[in-house]
């Protein structure tokens, strides 16, 4: 019969065991936040358009009940987001993130900010001036812009974002997807990336495409 193990090897043999899971713990922990800051790069670096995207022409109405056109904005670098002013999650979220941006290209007179709604019906001009002087919108170089309903979707569809008609879950009018993001569109009136308007780090991602975007030229 074999002699029984010595209570100290039992001992030494948990306490092994013990150090082996921490370790395992403490590297599943690490690679957790790699992963998250690897994503969190990949969300700063922006997503590229699904397709070539150009700026449509459009004659819109902005919160002052004035008509802008898409001439005025010839040759201007243009930052773009969509909301509508009955969300109450990522619209705000992505509209701070525009004031922040705003901030940032205060002395850009090459750059305008442009939110364009997905809900004309309820976001008429008196809702979204509303809705700019709550994150204290420059209406001089931020425009919010509404009007009608098939030329406004037809724009977004055209030149930003892709609609998903088949998701019966879809509650965003237009069905559209990717309404968080926000577009930066060239002088020459194309798109050319989008940042995830929901990450903070967006902004200053932002701020840095121009600065590329303005060497171009």
């Amino acid at each position: 019969m074999a002699n029984p193990i010595p209570a100290p090897q039992k001992t030494d043999e948990k306490i092994f065991l013990v150090i082996v899971i921490s370790l395992a713990v403490v590297a599943g922990i690490g690679s957790w936040f790699a992963a998250a800051a690897f994503a969190r790069h990949d969300q700063a670096r922006g997503i590229l358009p699904d397709k070539e995207r150009t700026l449509g022409e459009f004659s819109l109405t902005d919160e002052n009940g004035r008509i802008v056109t898409r001439t005025e904005l010839e040759g201007k670098i243009l930052v773009v987001s969509f909301l509508f002013t009955g969300c109450a999650l990522t619209c705000p979220e992505v509209t701070k993130r525009m004031a922040e941006i705003q901030q940032l290209t205060a002395t850009n007179a090459d750059v305008r900010l442009v939110s364009l709604t997905v809900d004309p019906r309820s976001d008429t001009p008196p809702v979204l001036a509303k809705w700019g002087a709550r994150y204290g919108a420059d209406t001089n170089r931020w425009y919010f812009l509404t009007g009608n309903k098939p030329v406004l979707h037809g724009l977004i569809a055209q030149s930003f974002l892709a609609q998903d008609n088949s998701d019966p879950f879809n509650s965003m009018p237009g069905n559209f997807t990717g309404t968080e993001r926000i577009a930066v569109v060239d002088q020459h009136g194309r798109t050319r990336i989008y940042f995830d308007g929901l990450q903070p780090e967006t902004s200053a991602a932002v701020v840095a495409e121009i600065a590329q975007l303005r060497g171009e030229n």
